[in-house]
């Protein structure tokens, strides 16, 4: 079975995004280093603040694609 190849976001340096909560995956321009960012809202009661967590791990196979891709191109 043929995997689809993933399209990543034009992102300009310091536009702001609107990512989904879970799986969002972000590849850095220059180096090509691919993250996965899963987001999580913490409201606390009576609904005055919240504070957003997020975490992070680096996607090593999408990391290594995009950079042979990289390498192939004239």
């Amino acid at each position: 079975m043929k995997r689809k190849r993933r399209i990543y976001e034009s992102v300009k340096a310091g536009e702001w995004i609107q990512p989904t909560r879970k799986g969002y995956r972000l590849r850095c321009c220059d180096c090509g280093l691919v993250h996965i960012m899963d987001f999580y809202l913490l409201r606390y009661a009576g609904g005055a603040r919240s504070k957003i967590k997020f975490r992070v791990f680096r996607d090593n196979r999408a990391t290594a694609a995009i950079r042979a891709r990289k390498r192939k191109k004239p």
